[in-house]
């Protein structure tokens, strides 16, 4: 297509407008299974805080969960400063705080990276042609935004007093 710098070209999208912010009727975003397990794995520890160190086999034979899987993500979030490991016979893992002060979004964070949906909301070395134009950016970093708020808010303790309600329902049933 020849055009000049006087002439403009405006294109129409032919489709559904999910489509063009790259959403298909159906999906979810997913966490991947280090956020998941992570997640379920933390919450143990926070079930045990205050009772000495727990073993990887213990945690994993609570929550189902693989124990080799299980060292690779202690290993991040031991790095992160989330937990703290003993070495021996009586061995195992602590939370590095109290489950009150440590969030969701610090777990996940450490395990999956930024929650951003996209790119450019947190990547200022992403380049993109159409920044100038772009009409989805700001939904993006909303989006963002609105995930960070939720995970933040949400600490371990939090999430000990939720199962213990699921608890007591289910005693009372």
């Amino acid at each position: 297509m020849n055009v000049d710098n006087n002439t403009r070209v405006y294109y129409t999208y032919i489709g559904k407008p999910s489509e063009l912010v790259g959403i298909r009727r159906g999906e979810v975003m997913k966490l991947s299974t280090r956020g998941r397990y992570g997640l379920k794995a933390m919450f143990q520890l926070a079930l045990y805080y205050g009772q000495g160190p727990v073993s990887l086999k213990q945690i994993a034979i609570d929550q189902e969960l693989s124990e080799n899987y299980l060292e690779q993500l202690f290993s991040t979030l031991r790095k992160e400063g989330i937990l703290h490991s003993v070495r021996g016979a009586q061995g195992g893992y602590m939370l590095s705080k109290k489950p009150s002060e440590i969030t969701v979004g610090q777990i996940l964070r450490a395990l999956e990276g930024n929650m951003a949906p996209y790119d450019c909301v947190v990547d200022d070395d992403f380049v993109c042609s159409r920044e100038d134009k772009c009409v989805t950016k700001p939904v993006w970093r909303k989006i963002k935004n609105s995930i960070d708020e939720v995970i933040d808010s949400i600490t371990l303790q939090d999430m000990i007093e939720e199962n213990n309600k699921i608890v007591e329902q289910e005693d009372n049933q």
